[in-house]
């Protein structure tokens, strides 16, 4: 998962009315669209892959797949405004990308442009990733970057927001302005970590981000509506339909298991108890008031939302950091 990348793009600037990325990517077989975006003083462009490398599950192969070879393709973006412009060029989210040429017209060039946004680190699982939105500019940090004129860097591991200690360093060596976490669903569908060892183990992670990042607005995000994992501990699995849910029984060895709404209520004491000892820019936000119960509609797998569920948490998100006024 870590090989795909989302909220990774190219910044530049050209006066080239025609531009394009030549591109490999290799994608699930069966998986919907795959597509880059062009976005020009916040309006996007959207152009599709349709060919590359296809991923085919195949249990006869020693690794339990095997790869059809494609292609690699141009995704153009033609008639563009003429005259000196700064674009973004937002890569594929959903399949893995091997970058081949940038395509201008001749008597054009492209040069690097200043970015003068703050830089706003993101850490957090699948929810972060956002492989079901419709584009990769309309994952929900990235509609939130959109929205609060933020240059992202989202470190969104489907499946692997486990407060991994070497996450924590990567973070504190970022020339970040503004850094955000969003833990906790993870730790509930692998039962990854139990109560005695979560505060800790965040603790310790903020600690680490804290030795550069010291003054350095940190917003603290607990997890979204999961309905089976409210109460109940996982590990989590998809059943016959498709459908995430909490594994039965299995009382006897629950002891210190963690629930979704235990976690919230871990997540608002560690803050509270950081800020009394003097983290004034510690911020927190309840998953729930990005994405609750009455927005299960958008949850097609109980777990993961739908493109337009992404796109609502990312407009709560902005609207939430926009009242918090880190940098008035």
């Amino acid at each position: 998962m870590a090989r795909i990348p989302s909220g990774v793009r190219l910044q530049f600037q050209t006066a080239s009315k025609n531009v394009g990325l030549e591109l490999l990517v290799t994608r699930m077989l069966g998986q919907s669209k795959v597509s880059v975006n062009l976005e020009h003083e916040g309006e996007l462009h959207e152009a599709q892959v349709t060919s590359g490398n296809r991923i085919v599950l195949d249990a006869s192969e020693p690794a339990g797949y095997k790869v059809e070879r494609g292609s690699s393709q141009i995704a153009w973006f033609r008639g563009l405004l003429p005259g000196m412009k700064n674009l973004q060029l937002w890569l594929p989210h959903n399949a893995y990308v091997e970058m081949r040429n940038l395509h201008i017209d001749d008597d054009c060039s492209v040069t690097c442009f200043a970015d003068s946004r703050p830089c706003w680190v993101h850490y957090g699982s699948s929810i972060s990733h956002c492989m079901e939105a419709q584009m990769p500019a309309e994952t929900w940090p990235a509609v939130a970057s959109r929205r609060l004129q933020y240059s992202l860097i989202n470190l969104g591991f489907g499946g692997q927001c486990h407060l991994d200690p070497f996450v924590a360093r990567t973070i504190r060596d970022l020339n970040a302005q503004i850094i955000s976490l969003k833990v906790g669903i993870n730790i509930v569908n692998m039962d990854s970590l139990r109560e005695r060892v979560f505060s800790p183990m965040f603790h310790g992670f903020l600690d680490t981000i804290r030795e550069v990042h010291q003054t350095t607005p940190l917003i603290l995000c607990s997890p979204i509506y999961c309905p089976s994992a409210e109460t109940k501990p996982g590990p989590t699995i998809p059943n016959s339909q498709g459908r995430f849910e909490t594994i039965e029984g299995f009382e006897a060895l629950r002891q210190g298991c963690l629930t979704l709404q235990r976690i919230r209520t871990l997540m608002e004491e560690i803050v509270a108890a950081r800020i009394k000892k003097g983290d004034s820019n510690l911020h927190y936000v309840n998953g729930l008031e990005l994405f609750g119960s009455a927005d299960s509609d958008d949850l097609p797998d109980d777990l993961h939302p739908n493109p337009a569920g992404y796109i609502r948490i990312g407009e709560r998100f902005a609207a939430k950091v926009s009242e918090m006024r880190l940098f008035s």
